[in-house]
């Protein structure tokens, strides 16, 4: 891989909003996590899932993010890379991916000895670990099952980073184990047939859609709105 691409990727997993809070992209995933507030029905919902229907649409990078601006509305949140496949957690908080979500699935570890800090009060992070071979079988078992139950017990929200809906089974079973799903869409990329597809997915999976997040969506004509309001 050239050095460009690798400051590409790199970039793409920014957390915003630690490395600018004060940017318009900072005040937009603040204000996506109010309307996920105001939209979940129930006090008991904690468990959310973020997928997109295909891959780089940036639902990482959102999880990531939005993980970050809800720990610091004093929650205490745990994040989870559910993406078994192409997990990027580790890169985004430059943490080794030697043991996580995977190897407490296989019976190897404790979940207190996985979860680690992510140097951002009230965030913790439960990495994908090695990744295995069967990882939707490993999503639909009786110890991912046991797993949430346990976390839940132990934190106000779980974000939870899924593979693409139209790529694997992963996410369309996370998606029914979860209390809410939102779905991530790439503005300038996603075609109406994927978005349509996605959300027949998750309909098919029973789960209960949050909302909508476009992504990369043109913030041209209010730019001077912002930064006015923001100085």
């Amino acid at each position: 891989m050239s050095n460009k691409k690798k400051s590409s990727r790199q970039a793409v997993r920014k957390l915003v909003v630690r490395t600018n809070p004060h940017s318009i992209s900072t005040e937009q995933y603040r204000t996506i996590r109010t309307n996920i507030l105001f939209s979940m029905p129930a006090d008991d919902m904690k468990t959310i899932l973020f997928t997109s229907p295909s891959k780089e649409e940036g639902k990482s990078t959102t999880c990531s993010n939005m993980a970050v601006v809800f720990a610091e509305s004093g929650k205490r949140v745990l994040m989870i890379d559910g993406d078994m496949r192409r997990p990027t957690l580790h890169h985004t908080f430059h943490m080794s991916n030697k043991s996580g979500l995977s190897n407490l699935l296989l019976g190897k570890g404790r979940l207190a000895d996985t979860i680690k800090k992510s140097g951002v009060k009230n965030l913790d992070l439960l990495l994908c670990g090695q990744i295995p071979g069967n990882p939707a079988e490993l999503l639909q078992s009786h110890e991912m099952d046991v797993l949430l139950k346990e976390v839940r017990e132990m934190y106000d929200l779980i974000l939870i980073d899924s593979p693409p809906l139209l790529a694997v089974a992963d996410s369309k079973i996370l998606a029914n184990k979860c209390d809410g799903s939102v779905l991530i869409i790439n503005t300038g990329k996603t075609e109406k047939a994927s978005v349509v597809k996605a959300r027949d997915a998750l309909v098919t999976a029973k789960a209960f859609v949050i909302g909508v997040v476009l992504n990369n969506f043109d913030l041209a004509k209010n730019h001077s709105y912002y930064q006015n309001y923001g100085s």
